[in-house]
């Protein structure tokens, strides 16, 4: 998180002290039409560099989310500047609009123009032609992206319902990317300001014409066959066994990809449940049924239908320098931690590098799926500690404290409810122990 608060406020500090730089005219703006011409420039700035990031990051590019620490931590701070975007382009358009309203009810009055000076610079002239067009498209654009925001915050609407509407957000950004280019103050363009915004609108619209045309991760798809599928009823999951064709560049336990049976409703992103062999090609996943479509998934699917696979992303590879590790997998936060032990029972050496406890918190029994987590784990050299709610109440810090010894010194890997992570975190950290430096945690929430 730590990366993520860095990134998203190092990015709206930079665009502020490079506007700043440029215009220092602000700090003796005299009055409220002074400072609404200065606050639409830079509102409108800051609205536009945040949209224009988050376009860039749903091409899920590969050395940001090494930075960010993975592809889950990228997707959050997509999430962060759209609702910043939101914020702030509300805020703009309050300052265009209320001054305005507030003449029409009498309450202030607007000050009298002095005639303009002719534009000598022809492209000043040209951008001057087109401020009219600029605003109405402005206006409409900001209007949609708003209305589409909102509803990819909406976690009650449907996936397929959010991707399709999503997919018309690159619309609404390039129309006011050219909102943008037109109604800018002209004399910022040739300035260490302009430059900035010329890359993010630059990358932003590469993004988004990427985006329209079906592009997105389109380097990294592989095709695959359901060669196994096996239902865990007492857990309302599935594990699906996929047979993959050549290209799929293997991948790390702990990592995950999108997986697509059905283009109406698109890709969703699975963690890997198994570990990688290059002279047997497959890849498993655990699903599941927690919303409409997981739930049925069990009867879309069958042996023998073709796939579309894309990844692998996410940093969540139990990497670090630790010889003791904790594990906390909550419900079907379980996966990654089944993929990183199948490849430690196919790997003998890697068995005797890390002492490892797994704490496996569910509220739903299933005994075919707890005897497969058992034998995984025995065969991995990993001591397995079941943590069934209903029977044995909660996991806590105390619980795991109380049997893992030497767990000032472990590293800690969570994958869960939110919830249950940050009640963790919050109850290690009272212990004096260093949490961020240690704790790791999956974000495996896309919206």
């Amino acid at each position: 998180m730590r990366t993520i608060k860095l990134a998203f406020w190092g990015g709206l500090a930079l665009l502020t002290v490079t506007w700043i730089a440029v215009d220092p005219g602000v700090f003796r703006a005299v009055g409220l039409w002074e400072w609404r011409g200065f606050m639409r420039q830079y509102t409108g700035i800051i609205a536009i560099g945040c949209m224009s990031v988050a376009m860039m990051l749903a091409l899920r590019p590969l050395r940001p989310e090494r930075w960010l620490g993975g592809l889950d931590k990228s997707y959050r701070l997509h999430k962060w500047l759209g609702i910043g975007a939101l914020v702030v382009s509300v805020t703009h358009w309050l300052w265009i609009k209320a001054p305005k309203w507030a003449v029409g009810w009498g309450v202030i009055t607007r000050p009298e123009r002095g005639a303009k000076a002719p534009i000598e610079n022809p492209i000043e002239a040209f951008f001057h032609d087109y401020r009219h067009a600029a605003e109405a498209v402005g206006e409409w654009a900001f209007y949609a992206a708003v209305a589409l925001i909102v509803i990819a915050l909406l976690s009650r609407i449907p996936y397929h319902w959010f991707r399709k509407s999503h997919r018309l957000l690159p619309l609404a950004y390039l129309a006011l990317v050219f909102h943008t280019i037109i109604l800018t103050k002209f004399d910022y363009w040739l300035t260490p300001l302009g430059a900035v915004l010329a890359f993010f609108l630059a990358g932003g619209t590469w993004a988004a014409l990427v985006s329209l045309v079906g592009c997105i991760g389109a380097s990294r798809r592989v095709q695959g066959t359901i060669a196994k599928l096996h239902r865990y009823p007492g857990v309302q999951a599935l594990e699906g066994v996929i047979d993959m064709a050549p290209g799929w560049p293997g991948h790390k336990p702990g990592q995950f990809a999108f997986a697509m049976s059905n283009k109406s409703e698109g890709a969703h992103p699975y963690t890997i449940a198994s570990a990688w062999r290059p002279e047997e090609p497959r890849i498993t996943f655990i699903t599941k049924a927690l919303g409409d479509h997981t739930s049925r998934l069990a009867d879309l699917l069958h042996e023998g239908q073709s796939v579309q696979i894309e990844g692998p992303y996410g940093c969540f590879t139990f990497e670090d320098d630790c010889r003791r590790q904790i594990w906390i997998g909550g419900g079907i936060g379980i996966t990654p931690f089944i993929a990183k032990m199948k490849h430690l029972a196919q790997t003998e050496e890697a068995r005797t590098e890390k002492t490892i406890d797994l704490f496996h918190s569910t509220a739903e029994v299933d005994e075919d799926a707890l005897e497969m987590l058992t034998q995984t784990a025995a065969d991995a050299n990993v001591r397995l500690h079941l943590v069934i709610t209903s029977r044995d109440g909660r996991l806590t810090g105390e619980r795991i404290r109380d049997a893992v010894p030497g767990w000032q010194e472990a590293s800690m890997w969570f994958c869960g409810p939110a919830g249950f992570g940050t009640t963790l975190k919050k109850d290690f950290a009272a212990q004096g122990w260093p949490v961020k430096e240690r704790f790791h945690q999956e974000l495996f929430q896309m919206r």
